[in-house]
């Protein structure tokens, strides 16, 4: 440690949320070079270095093979697939001094398809599983919690090439089986849960998430097995109700109702349902979105959910990708004055608003589009706005009184909600994306051309896996699920140092001692980190080795005389006194034993 390069910190870096973030800066593993762009320091490279074996050798195992494309790549591929613009402004662009257009791949799948047209040509040459680890750039908005969200980062991707559809099964299958090994290899808990594809298209579509506290990804779980992203959810669609006995829609005065709530209890004052009371999941509130396209156009749309729930708006995003949404502002409703704040109704929305010879977004339609939760179901009676201040209209009834314009899942989900599949009732949890494969099909190969001569001779356009592992956020994870108010605590698979040996005290025959062991545990095939300072106090030095996070540390101090040193386990915290002549075959046993565990 006198020469590693390595300085420790005592505080908490200012702009650091997570606990990861905090002990990887603090333990001199990264350096904050711009925001979500970090230095990796030796420490962290041996930690990244050893996640990345695991994720090589699971991936060579399964039949992959390894190449490298650059980072910096050219316009016209991106341009076929139109992914130029779909990526919007999360891709960096950048051009030539020839002013040729470039970018920083956040993704490679139109690279890895161009590399298998060029150089493959015939069934007989596929199935092909290629990968590669290599770092992705894409211009997040808020980088955040350090590795977990940041600009840069490394990611595996592999890509498997078949020619029917049978085969990318199997292909998808056999990678789906080498990300369980990694994962478990890794010692990350992870959760397998129904994703959409989003811009990376394609059909089928699972996310590997590691459940944490920390996770920007919120995830659903039944008891009979349902897993899914949030954003995956679909609502059960109930049965329709018939309207022949509901009551004539009605308009009537509701002032001071500026919330569901006032609403609810005016109504249940003034105009009481005969059955039972109004609750706000009789209320159909229609909340007004912005959508912008990859292009830069702005555009309203509304989206009628029961009052009892909001939009979610990841999950809008999702159902609208590649466009961004964002709740409409002032400028935007002043440019549709039908839209009265706060009493919007579908009377100015959708089919009811729009002249019978109108096709529904043809150039002559100037009415906005009116998409409705799936929980709005012929027969369904309502309260909603009247289009004038201050004004409710009662006993609204889908299907005979309006209609939408089609139906998107944007709802909030809550715990307790039906799983689609009937499994029970859903609990809601958090985590961070680990992982993420898709059956891409044959998108980007028949924007590409990518083809081969089938059995009989025919050109057959290939069908497509792909397969992403965040590499350097599964470091960040790491982090986060072993550590405690000491420090990092690493698991033995990935720590950058089996055993760290701390020499305390200023006679000459401890650190000639600690020197001897930590040459013998080497000697051993033990990876050793010797705190050899001289000038070091003994309380700096435990506070740095529980700090770092080696699965054990080797103290060699007072106990010398009697002819013992510490051996101290750090994810536990156990310290066990061992003769010296002893130490070096009792560490190199606990280090091997646990490597078997692991």
């Amino acid at each position: 440690m006198s020469t590693l390069f390595l300085r420790t910190l005592r505080e908490d870096p200012a702009d650091a949320e997570v606990a990861s973030h905090k002990l990887l800066v603090r333990a001199g593993y990264i350096r904050r070079a711009a925001p979500g762009i970090y230095t990796w320091l030796p420490l962290g490279l041996k930690v990244l270095a050893k996640v990345e074996a695991i994720v090589r050798d699971e991936m060579d195992a399964a039949g992959g093979q390894e190449v490298h494309f650059p980072a910096l790549l050219p316009r016209e591929p991106y341009e076929e697939t139109n992914r130029w613009t779909e990526f919007g402004p999360g891709m960096f662009r950048l051009q030539d001094r020839k002013g040729a257009d470039y970018l920083l791949g956040p993704t490679h799948e139109e690279m890895f398809t161009l590399l298998v047209k060029d150089l493959y040509s015939s069934y007989k040459d596929l199935p092909l599983t290629i990968y590669q680890i290599q770092t992705k750039y894409r211009d997040e908005a808020r980088p955040r919690a350090g590795l977990l969200r940041g600009r840069e980062f490394i990611m595996k991707d592999s890509y498997s090439f078949d020619v029917s559809d049978e085969g990318l099964d199997a292909s998808y299958a056999n990678q789906r089986a080498a990300y369980i090994r990694i994962f478990e290899r890794l010692g990350l808990e992870y959760v397998i849960v129904q994703a959409q594809a989003g811009a990376m298209g394609g059909s089928k579509s699972e996310e590997f998430l590691s459940p944490t506290e920390v996770g920007e990804d919120t995830f659903v779980r039944s008891p009979g097995g349902y897993a899914a992203n949030v954003e995956a959810v679909t609502t059960p669609v109930p049965a329709a109700i018939d309207w022949a006995d509901a009551p004539a829609a009605h308009v009537e005065d509701t002032p001071d109702t500026p919330t569901i709530e006032t609403l609810v209890d005016s109504a249940n004052a003034n105009h009481p349902r005969e059955d039972r009371p109004w609750t706000a999941a009789d209320t159909l509130k229609n909340v007004v979105i912005a959508a912008t396209n990859p292009q830069g156009e702005r555009g309203l749309l509304v989206v009628g959910v029961p009052g009892d729930r909001e939009v979610d708006m990841t999950r809008l995003e999702a159902a609208l990708a590649p466009a961004t949404v964002e709740p409409a502002n002032e400028d935007d409703l002043k440019t549709h004055p039908e839209l009265v704040k706060g009493y919007i109704g579908p009377g100015v929305l959708g089919p009811q608003a729009r002249p019978a010879d109108v096709e529904y977004l043809s150039e002559d339609d100037s009415t906005i589009p009116y998409l409705l939760d799936p929980r709005i179901v012929p027969g369904t009676r309502w309260i909603t706005g009247a289009d004038e201040h201050g004004r409710h209209v009662f006993d609204l009834v889908m299907g005979r009184d309006f209609v939408g314009d089609g139906t998107i899942e944007a709802a909030e989900v809550r715990a307790g909600d039906e799983a689609p599949d009937g499994s029970g009732a859903l609990e809601l949890a958090r985590g961070v994306e680990i992982g993420h494969i898709f059956q891409l099909g044959r998108k980007y190969a028949e924007a590409l051309d990518l083809k081969v001569l089938d059995v009989n001779g025919k050109q057959q356009v290939v069908t497509m896996g792909s397969y992403g592992i965040g590499v350097t956020r599964a470091v960040a994870l790491l982090a986060e699920n072993n550590h405690d108010e000491l420090g990092l605590a690493w698991p033995i698979q990935v720590a950058p140092f089996h055993v760290h040996v701390v020499a305390t005290g200023k006679d000459d025959s401890v650190f000639e001692a600690a020197q001897d062991i930590a040459t013998s545990l080497e000697a051993q095939g033990i990876e050793v980190l010797y705190d050899d300072r001289p000038k070091v106090s003994p309380g700096v030095k435990f506070k740095d080795a529980e700090l770092l996070g080696a699965p054990y540390i080797l103290v060699v101090g007072r106990g010398l005389a009697d002819g013992v040193v510490e051996l101290k386990t750090r994810a536990t915290g156990e310290a066990e006194q061992v003769p010296v002549a002893e130490a070096v075959a009792v560490a190199t046993t606990r280090v091997r034993e646990a490597l078997d565990r692991a």
